[in-house]
């Protein structure tokens, strides 16, 4: 019997690269990162490459950046990368965060999209909820399973799951790109004095994905994926840069290839209202009867492996830190809940989660700038707590500007928002936090060196 060195087994091979850069692409590509992308061509049209390069720098960089800052950080978790800026913060982020990926936005909104793009369309209108109640409690039934078993997520998600997913995608990309041949209309330059506009709408559109924050989370699915390999702390740095590498390059391909997709898409019908509507559109000109059964495989297929990773990752987190309660507890506590928020229905899962989103993503940039920029500044509680602490007021007040207008209007939270407006440079789009966020951190390195100065 041969022994395996601590040694050989911390050096993976490309296969299992590519098992585990397999595994990530499956946890982040979920139905939003299908309907966004194509929602986003349509309305470009002509303008559908700055769109594109937008779209990927939001949809794209952040989330790598986020895994980069795990790795470079050294972090188990999103609660690890946070802890300098204090452990009262640490917490209340990863609760936070864990809560609108795993439990109130996107696991619950994993089953409703794939609800109504893949049955809703074949049921009459009056079965509606109970037909959701039904293929929720299956849906989250089978999430549970395929995630009980923390060592199989990486064998489930990785090598049989996804594969099928991307053997789908390429299918659509063959049909609409070769076979018709739409890619060849599509124009590679702006309308004059368009492209500008296109550019930064396609990098607002991005934050949709919620990849940033799924970045945070899944990290600490892949260290675990890691460390069931073999690797040692100082080996699992690395690899997790390569495994976000090989991800988000093979990512940022199906991206762009779905917005093209969509704007190819206007030579044979007008922009939907949104983009599942266009994808079920789209797949029905280019397969024809069969466009409904594909399009309920892809949307089955990306919904349910992102669930999996959203519950798996919270329950990992979690059970570090309630280790009594443990992981499968926690797990199916989250699947629990995620079901049931998933029958409000889907229109009422988004109405009410852009404030969380727009409190958390300033929050959460922030801690991944700081994380990438550890060799530099390292880990100095001070820096950490002012900078995200400043960062703390545009991130309150987006989350008051996007709270459901009937809300808002009966509160005197419509006065601050009025003052914002008129006040806050870049306030209209969501884009507020950028310059708090370099305030923050001059602030905060400059009472660092002062502090330092005084000390010697």
């Amino acid at each position: 019997m041969t022994t395996i060195t601590t040694e050989s087994q911390s050096k993976l091979s490309f296969k299992q690269y590519l098992i585990l850069a397999s595994l990530l692409f499956g946890l982040f590509f979920g139905a939003g990162n299908l309907i966004f992308p194509i929602h986003l061509g349509q309305i470009a049209g002509h303008n559908w490459l700055p769109a594109a390069i937008g779209f990927l720098l939001s949809a794209i960089l952040l989330p790598l950046f986020a895994i980069l800052a795990l790795s470079i950080t050294q972090s188990n978790s999103m609660y690890d990368l946070a802890l300098p800026a204090g452990k009262f913060f640490a917490i209340g982020f990863l609760v936070l965060t864990h809560a609108s990926l795993g439990l109130l936005i996107a696991a619950p909104r994993t089953a409703t999209v794939t609800f109504s793009m893949g049955v809703q369309p074949f049921i009459p209108k009056a079965w509606a909820t109970p037909a959701l109640l039904i293929f929720s409690l299956f849906f989250f039934a089978l999430t549970f399973g395929l995630a009980y078993h923390e060592g199989s997520v990486t064998k489930n998600v990785g090598k049989v799951l996804n594969p099928i997913f991307i053997l789908l995608m390429v299918f659509l990309f063959v049909v609409a790109f070769l076979l018709y041949g739409d890619i060849r209309g599509l124009p590679l330059m702006p309308q004059p004095g368009q492209g500008t506009g296109s550019l930064i709408n396609g990098f607002l559109q991005g934050y949709n994905t919620m990849d940033a924050l799924a970045g945070l989370g899944f990290g600490v699915t892949i260290i675990t994926a890691l460390k069931a390999f073999g690797q040692s702390s100082r080996d699992r740095s690395w690899s997790v840069a390569k495994v976000g590498g090989l991800t988000m390059g093979f990512e940022a391909l199906i991206y762009t290839f779905l917005i093209a997709l969509g704007a190819a898409s206007l030579s044979f019908t007008k922009a939907s209202a949104d983009g599942g509507t266009a994808f079920t559109i789209i797949m029905r000109h280019y397969t024809g009867i069969m466009g409904a059964g594909v399009l309920a495989a892809l949307t089955f297929l990306a919904c349910l492996t992102t669930a999996i990773g959203l519950l798996t990752s919270l329950a990992q987190d979690l059970s570090r830190q309630l280790p009594k309660i443990g992981y499968h507890k926690i797990l199916l506590a989250a699947t629990t809940i995620a079901f049931l928020i998933a029958n409000f229905g889907l229109e009422k899962i988004i109405e009410y989660s852009a404030p969380l989103l727009s409190f958390l993503y300033p929050l959460a940039i922030t801690l991944i700038l700081l994380g990438l920029l550890k060799p530099l500044l390292g880990t100095k509680t001070l820096i950490y707590r002012v900078t995200t602490g400043i960062v703390l007021i545009p991130a309150l007040l987006d989350f008051i500007h996007t709270l459901p207008k009937p809300l808002l209007s009966w509160t005197p939270l419509t006065t601050i928002d009025q003052w914002a407006l008129h006040t806050i440079p870049l306030y209209q789009v969501g884009l507020d936090f950028v310059p708090f966020l370099i305030i923050g951190l001059i602030l905060s390195l400059l009472l660092n060196y002062g502090k330092k100065a005084l000390t010697n």
